[in-house]
């Protein structure tokens, strides 16, 4: 990779912001000597264990409802073959590059809190495979979200003993031709290290992480989008008052009001309570509380995966005193709960945004031209741009079922209770990229109907430097044009591009 940032990784310091700079190649990864001896020693228990003659769960034995087969001791590495190419079952279209990477370090740094019984040189190949871009093929649909994401981190895991297939500069090859051509070599796995490879939610927190990301810079564009709007119709400033607010003092509702505040100020389009008229609808209205308890939610997810980056998620886990203990912290119900309610959150922004957009482009609503045509009648406008929104928000709404309410028995029913939460990870982000269409087609509206109503030096300093932003993507329609691509751009931009304040 280009980058000269590197992260180390301990296993207890990672946040999303770094994961989301290795996710995208912009930083690499190392392993300090200090977290090395702490690997080195967990790996020493295990192979203690192993000597004294301990039957350990997925050491010796088989696994889910095989269990209790002891496994021959010339047949342990074998073992640890055959769980990778069994569990390698996952299938659809492949997971992007920027999961993968965000697996796989998610991953390494799980293994580098040194309770896993994983060799030095297996993470050492791990974070190589990172800094010199061997990303293996892992396709998003086979996980269950207990017992860990195996079929996902099995396509992962593959690729170090030189099976599977991995993408290296731009080219599909096969696992073990992907390190030939990056210098690396292949491993040969020993006792436990099959299953401390694949036995956790990395692949539901990977996607989580990148989720909460967009999801934060998706909730500052609602509000931006928001107060562009606001000034498009003249909406009524008096509902965001401090005063008023601080009566139900949930904090995310005045950092919404605050935040609209400050980027409103100074502009002349915004209007007091009686001054054109006495009440917004609630699209307007109520913005601090509905865009404010989706913010609620962010910070709550925020919370819960910022504890999952840097958890041991392996079974069984191998204690400082030596004991290996058997439990459920493979289990992805943390991750599964949290982002079935991100997946809300995000789409109650592109909710209340739908219902803008309506009040933008319906004359009877707005007193502007109809669906900010030019030339109405002759002219469609932004009509069927309402149609798209409407339609992506009612995806949403079949998305955010909540999948973490689900549950089928696996293993001959020894797994009788699992997640789904890689399934609800996947939606939460669509539902994310859903969500930021729906916020630029509202960036857009508001922007034309500013274009019809000559308001451009009436704009608040702050709103007026963004709407340069969005007019860049998508200028005002002279006529009807094919904006399609301008949407996705704009989205794109939505989701990419952070908003200070």
């Amino acid at each position: 990779m280009l980058s000269d940032q590197v992260f180390q990784l301990d296993g207890y310091s990672l946040d999303r912001h770094q994961i989301e700079e290795i996710a995208f190649g912009r930083a690499q990864v190392a392993i300090s000597d200090e977290t090395k001896v702490k690997v080195r020693k967990s790996r020493e228990r295990i192979e203690r264990q192993l000597e004294e003659g301990q039957i350990v769960y997925g050491v010796n034995t088989g696994f889910g409802k095989l269990s209790d087969i002891v496994i021959r001791e010339e047949d342990i590495e074998k073992l640890q073959l055959n769980l990778l190419r069994a569990d390698a079952v996952g299938v659809g279209e492949p997971f992007p590059t920027p999961v993968v990477r965000a697996m796989m370090v998610l991953r390494a740094n799980s293994l580098a809190k040194g309770f896993s019984g994983i060799r030095e040189e297996t993470l050492t190949l791990l974070t190589q495979m990172i800094n010199k871009g061997v990303h293996p093929v892992v396709p998003c649909k086979g996980s269950v979200g207990a017992s860990g994401d195996l079929a996902p981190l099995a396509h992962v895991a593959i690729v170090l003993i030189g099976e599977g297939k991995a993408e290296y500069e731009g080219e599909v090859l096969p696992g073990g031709e992907a390190l030939k051509r990056a210098g690396l070599q292949p491993v040969t796995l020993k006792a436990k290290e099959g299953l401390a490879l694949i036995n956790g939610t990395q692949a539901m927190t990977s996607v989580g992480a990148l989720a909460l990301n967009e999801a934060e810079r998706l909730g500052r564009a609602a509000d931006m989008s928001a107060c562009l709007t606001m000034e498009a119709l003249r909406g009524i400033i008096s509902a965001f008052d401090p005063d008023l607010l601080a009566i139900r003092p949930h904090p995310e509702i005045e950092n919404v009001a605050s935040r609209i505040r400050t980027w409103l100020e100074g502009s002349k389009r915004i209007t007091e309570q009686g001054e054109i008229r006495m009440q917004d609808a609630y699209s307007f209205r109520c913005i601090p509380q509905v865009h404010g308890a989706s913010w609620q939610t962010f910070r709550h997810v925020e919370t819960v995966l910022g504890i999952e980056f840097n958890a041991t998620t392996d079974n069984p886990i191998i204690l400082e005193d030596g004991r290996v203990l058997s439990g459920g912290h493979f289990h992805g119900q943390p991750i599964a709960l949290s982002m079935d309610h991100l997946k809300i959150a995000a789409a109650e922004w592109a909710n209340i945004a739908e219902r803008r957009i309506e009040r933008l482009v319906n004359p009877q609503l707005s007193g502007l031209s109809p669906f900010l045509a030019k030339d109405p009648g002759l002219e469609c406008g932004l009509m069927v741009a309402q149609y798209t929104a409407a339609s992506l928000v009612s995806e949403n709404k079949v998305l955010a079922h909540p999948a973490s309410v689900d549950s089928i028995p696996t293993s001959a029913n020894q797994e009788d209770h699992v997640s789904m939460g890689t399934i609800g990870s996947r939606q939460a982000r669509e539902i994310i990229h859903n969500s930021a269409r729906v916020i630029a087609i509202e960036m857009i509206c508001s922007s034309q109907a500013i274009y019809l109503e000559e308001a451009e030096d009436q704009l608040a300093p702050a709103t007026r430097d963004y709407l340069e932003k969005v007019r860049s993507i998508c200028p005002p329609l002279e006529s009807d044009r094919d904006i399609s691509e301008e949407i996705e751009a704009l989205a794109t931009f939505i989701l990419r591009n952070e908003i200070v304040q």
